[in-house]
């Protein structure tokens, strides 16, 4: 893939088992943020994901593929979205999920609050005035609302929706961001990154979302990454809160 002269906006899609939505994502893409390319990381979808992807680059110098040999996660699909973005000198790099739950009509104004604002990151937020989820069962609504402010308070982070996938990332905020430093690799790659990136004082704003559940295919949400999540957070915190005693014992800051 090569980086279209007019294109300073790279978005993102990871791909597993997307072959119902991927073509209406990609079209809602193409028609929100024309001048951007789109770099869709399929990690060997069974469903023929990749091949759909294919067609559309065929014809398409925006679109491209990034095939993977296995499901190595998300977090990783990321990580190398963030590598090309790097490596194809974009100003701003997108996180979007491919099962259509984010709508792509809300990026001009978050590239723009970016631009407005000299953010290093503006997150789609769901928790915030103005953002709303939809179709979603009070249960797993609970879940999500509680795990923010659960790794807001462990993580002592101002961010409202630090789990939220829907991202503009300004890219030389994402410098040290890669495989050495991330040790997250499923959804927790969300919290892991925005907090390094709050942490390190770069500027972080939120703008409201409405979030709507899939209307195709099969969530990749378990319990299993519930757990994982309120693990790596737990450690997180308390290691940050061990250093910071340890600092403040020494003189440290």
């Amino acid at each position: 893939m090569t980086r279209r002269p007019d294109a300073d906006v790279l978005v993102v899609l990871p791909t597993y088992d997307e072959a119902g939505s991927i073509r209406a994502v990609i079209d809602r893409v193409r028609i929100a943020v024309p001048a951007a390319d789109v770099l869709v990381v399929d990690d060997a979808s069974p469903d023929g994901t990749g091949r759909i992807v294919d067609e559309f680059a065929a014809v398409d110098p925006a679109v491209s593929a990034l095939h993977r040999d296995g499901k190595r996660g998300l977090g990783s699909a990321y990580l190398a979205g963030f590598a090309r973005a790097r490596e194809q000198g974009y100003r701003f790099v997108v996180e979007i999920d491919a099962d259509g739950s984010h709508d792509p009509a809300e990026l001009l104004a978050m590239i723009a609050l970016a631009e407005a604002h000299a953010a290093d990151l503006v997150i789609g937020s769901r928790w915030i005035e103005g953002g709303s989820v939809v179709n979603w069962p009070w249960v797993r609504r609970a879940i999500s609302r509680s795990g923010n402010r659960y790794a807001g308070r462990l993580l002592r982070s101002g961010i409202a929706d630090i789990t939220a996938g829907f991202r503009v990332y300004r890219v030389t905020a994402l410098e040290g961001v890669d495989e050495a430093v991330v040790s997250s690799h499923g959804y927790c790659f969300q919290v892991e990154t925005a907090w390094m990136l709050e942490r390190a004082g770069r500027r972080i704003l939120e703008h409201p979302i409405a979030f709507v559940e899939r209307a195709s295919g099969r969530s990749k949400m378990h319990a299993g990454i519930v757990a994982e999540a309120l693990w790596r957070v737990t450690a997180w915190g308390v290691r940050d809160r061990l250093r910071g005693g340890a600092d403040a014992a020494t003189g440290r800051s």
